[in-house]
């Protein structure tokens, strides 16, 4: 069970880096929710419309995720993990840890996400290299 939600996992962050909608769009729940980490609530449409050009590799040329940790409730499963990512904008580049926890139900027998909350990390709380799961440069995954 854990290896099939880790699997979901680096299938939810393989969708972001290729702006995969269609599988994107498979592993999402109908009641899907996405809580910004401004607080705002994104409803499943207008996150699978922003998923569609999210990613760019000129504007993230580095992006990983790590740190992660799943537990499961009987039919729910609480998926949480660390992205560190650089970003740039307006050709300065910045360095930032987000930590997401994504909430999953299983209906059917297949595990689909109802809910992805994002939090910023502080940098006294970022989780360390060793703990990187999967790493992508430029859009292109590379040996952790």
């Amino acid at each position: 069970m854990t290896a099939e939600l880790r699997a979901l996992n680096a299938r939810f962050i393989h969708n972001f880096i290729t702006n995969d909608v269609p599988s994107h769009d498979a592993i999402l729940h109908e009641g899907f929710i996405c809580i910004t980490p401004a607080g705002a609530r994104v409803g499943r449409a207008d996150y699978l419309e922003a998923w569609a050009t999210g990613f760019d590799p000129d504007r993230i040329p580095y992006f990983d995720y790590r740190d992660e940790k799943i537990d499961v409730f009987g039919d729910t499963a609480l998926l949480r993990s660390t992205n560190k990512s650089i970003r740039v904008v307006d050709g300065v580049e910045t360095t930032g840890m987000t930590m997401y926890t994504d909430t999953y139900v299983r209906e059917g027998g297949k595990w689909k996400c109802i809910q992805a909350q994002i939090t910023p990390v502080a940098p006294a709380n970022q989780p360390p290299d060793e703990t990187i799961v999967r790493k992508y440069v430029r859009g292109r995954v590379e040996p952790c």
